[in-house]
């Protein structure tokens, strides 16, 4: 996520031969795998902060809703599925804050080690047996996770000059990390709570990102001057610039925390979920109007942006059901899942190593299969398989939870529905991504990371919205009507999917731009 203000041809020349000088220092060498040493450093911290995320995540709604006798803070079910949902749109929306920060003042190393130590702090304060200090670390770590998140993949690009062919692959092999950590974060975290409680839980996912911060520190060496520099810093004339921008963003916040008030009629919880809803839908809709509006843009751009729109609501929606996989999905897990498998009794926590397990089996597949397809079928028809397949996901768990009643649906059925979720996340996710970047205008490029961490932000909002207005209603008819919904959404974009290309077409610039159809 990168943000940039041009200013004129010397400066930005200037800034330029300033990120070349800082590239030169960087290693190129192969001695890992083929690659720079410094990517074991960012590979390794990021595979411990994201088992230290995942493995919070994995058991966060049952501290929150189980008994203060059991070692819970004894939260209704509904209020923790949203709380928790809500908590991964403050991450996303921090994760903006996080990449502009790092772009202007502090420099994605910085950035990443600030970030680290502000989680590590978070866990700590989780393994505490307090409540007080559980809401602390919760906050801790979302604001960590918003300065760390963006900026360790970008420090990655770093290690590679533009022409190198080792970028792709450096990239397989670095989010190879992530899904180690996540899909070992549920197994370890799920054995020390059943050992030691939430808090033994909490305290593991603490010594995963102290360990990240470890080998962060003592690979700083080996990055060279990857991360050190900061892109285009605040200088002294932009200044009443930012505090102008920054009091009509404060400014803005206060209106939406006065019609969240207003609108949940009490300053507690809900209007925490409210507040964070409305600041996650408005975003989008703020940079979507910015762009459209922009002098910058051309008219070419804005074909290309209006066929975005349209796969943009399809992320949206896609990620409202994946991410229900730490809230509603971690409910139905405990509450209404069969967790004796062959004699042996699992904890509910394991079904969320399902994912990362299932990305690390079929990512190679897929790869294998766009090369073979020639990266068909376009962008458009990708998303909305992708999100049909969300959709049909839901609509297996409906039938399962209706066919079961009020007994326990068998486990392979919450596992099925976590590997249709994963074969839709491959099908959007990293298409997604690049049709992101490709897409976005020219002025805007820079920020088009940021654009799309608001997809999954506005996905999590509409989840703890609906969770809040359907409580109490039946397992079947929610996970039905959800999935209903991200299926007639899906058939929506097929049935659209020919306008879609057909303004890519006309909004391309470049041959580089095919790649997006």
């Amino acid at each position: 996520m990168r943000q940039h203000t041009a200013r004129g041809v010397t400066m930005e020349d200037m800034r330029e031969q300033t990120t070349d000088d800082a590239a030169a220092t960087v290693p190129r060498d192969h001695a890992f795998f083929g690659h720079p040493l410094g990517l074991m450093t960012l590979f390794t911290t990021e595979l411990w902060e994201r088992f230290s995320y995942y493995g919070m995540r994995a058991i966060l709604l049952y501290y929150l809703t189980d008994a203060v006798s059991d070692g819970g803070l004894g939260i209704a079910s509904g209020t923790g599925a949203a709380l928790v949902a809500i908590y991964g749109t403050s991450v996303y929306l921090l994760s903006v804050v996080g990449g502009w920060l790092a772009d202007r003042v502090l420099g994605s190393r910085r950035s990443t080690l600030y970030g680290g130590i502000v989680i590590a702090a978070g866990h700590v304060a989780l393994a505490l047996p307090s409540a007080p200090s559980s809401y602390l670390g919760i906050v801790l770590v979302a604001i960590g996770t918003g300065l760390l998140k963006p900026n360790v993949s970008s420090m990655v690009g770093e290690l590679y000059s533009r022409e190198d062919p080792r970028r792709a692959s450096a990239f397989s092999i670095f989010y190879m990390g992530i899904n180690i950590g996540s899909l070992s974060a549920p197994l370890l975290v799920g054995a020390a709570r059943a050992w030691g409680g939430y808090h033994a839980g909490f305290a593991v996912a603490a010594v995963g990102m102290a360990i990240a911060l470890a080998f962060f520190v003592a690979g700083r060496r080996l990055l060279g001057g990857a991360g050190d520099t900061v892109p285009n810093p605040v200088r002294a004339e932009d200044r009443p610039a930012l505090l102008r921008t920054g009091a009509a963003l404060v400014a803005g916040v206060l209106v939406v925390v006065a019609i969240a008030r207003a609108w949940s009629g009490e300053a507690g919880v809900t209007m925490f979920i409210d507040t964070m809803s409305l600041l996650a839908f408005v975003a989008p809709v703020v940079y979507f109007v910015v762009m459209f509006r922009s002098p910058k843009v051309t008219a070419r751009e804005r074909s290309r942006l209006l066929a975005y729109v349209p796969l943009f609501v399809a992320a949206m929606l896609f990620w409202m059901i994946f991410e229900q996989a730490a809230s509603t999905m971690a409910a139905y897990a405990a509450e209404r899942t069969e967790l004796t498998v062959l004699g042996i009794t699992i904890a509910p926590e394991l079904f969320q190593s399902v994912n990362p397990a299932a990305i690390v089996l079929l990512a190679p597949v897929f790869a294998w299969m766009w090369v073979k397809l020639d990266d068909r079928p376009p962008t458009a028809v990708k998303f909305a398989i992708g999100l049909s397949l969300a959709g049909v996901s839901f609509l297996v768990l409906s039938a399962a939870a209706a066919a079961a009643g009020d007994g326990r649906s068998p486990a392979w059925v919450l596992a099925l529905v976590y590997v249709i979720q994963t074969l839709g996340e491959l099908f959007l996710s990293p298409v997604g991504l690049a049709a992101t970047t490709l897409l976005a205008p020219a002025a805007f490029r820079s920020q088009a990371m940021a654009l799309w961490f608001l997809a999954p932000a506005a996905g999590n909002a509409i989840t703890a919205q609906v969770i809040t207005a359907t409580e109490g209603v039946d397992d079947a008819v929610f996970f039905g009507g959800t999935g209903a919904v991200a299926v007639a959404a899906g058939l929506a974009l097929l049935a659209i999917a020919p306008w879609v290309t057909r303004h890519i077409l006309e909004g391309e610039e470049s041959t580089a731009d095919v790649a997006a159809r």
